[in-house]
Order: structure tokens, then sequence, then C-alpha cells
């Protein structure tokens, strides 16, 4: 079992940065491939980020060279940096653990970007 908490959402004016974090626990954090999703009002969650367990990233077209996904397999928690931000990354944002067939969501936390 794995509890996967976020935290680091907040408003903040287009153009700026926030940092999210995801600490993990329960499980060795280490085994588990990491990801974040988001999910704007009314649309379906999407895929933002990922980072496995090797490190290997993978972002969204729409993030890339923006965001940047990080782990510290010591502290059990995964980041993601945003820089230069746009309104319409405005959403609740969701940690995602994943290890074969097992899978954990956090509850989420609000980004908003104004414009």
């Amino acid at each position: 079992q794995v509890q996967v908490v976020e935290s680091g959402g907040g408003l903040v004016q287009a153009g700026g940065s926030l940092r999210l974090s995801c600490a993990a626990s329960g499980s060795p954090f280490s085994t588990y491939h990491m990801a974040w999703y988001r999910q704007a009002p009314g649309q379906q969650r999407e895929f933002v980020a990922a980072i496995t367990t090797d490190r290997i990233t993978n972002y969204a077209d729409s993030v890339k060279g923006r965001f940047t996904i990080s782990r510290d397999d010591f502290k059990n928690t995964v980041d993601l940096q945003m820089n230069s931000l746009k309104p319409e990354a405005t959403a609740v944002y969701y940690c995602h653990a994943r290890r074969t067939i097992t899978s954990y969501w956090g509850q989420g936390t609000q980004v908003t970007v104004s414009s």
C-alpha cells in the first residue's frame, strides 16, 4: 500500500513558476514509476510528466521545455517544477505511483494561473 500526498499548489500569475511536491509512503518508493497528471474543470484527466525508477523522464508536448519532473528516492518525493505557466495550466494536479499493475493516486493540489 502506498499513500501519496501532493503539496505546493496555489495561485500564480501567467509567466510565473510553481513547484509541486509529492510525498509517498508505505512501500519502497524507489520501486515505483511516478507521474503527474492534471484535470481542468470539465475536462478529462491528462498526462503531464513521468519519471521511471531509472529516472527516464517523459513529458506532454504542451509542457516540454517548461516543466521538469524529478525524484528523490531518499526523501520519497517526486517534484514538478513548472515554469512559464500559462492560464491553461489551471487544473488540479495529481501525483500517481505505479508498479506493475498496482497504482495509487493522491488527492490532488489546485494550481490556478491568472492571466
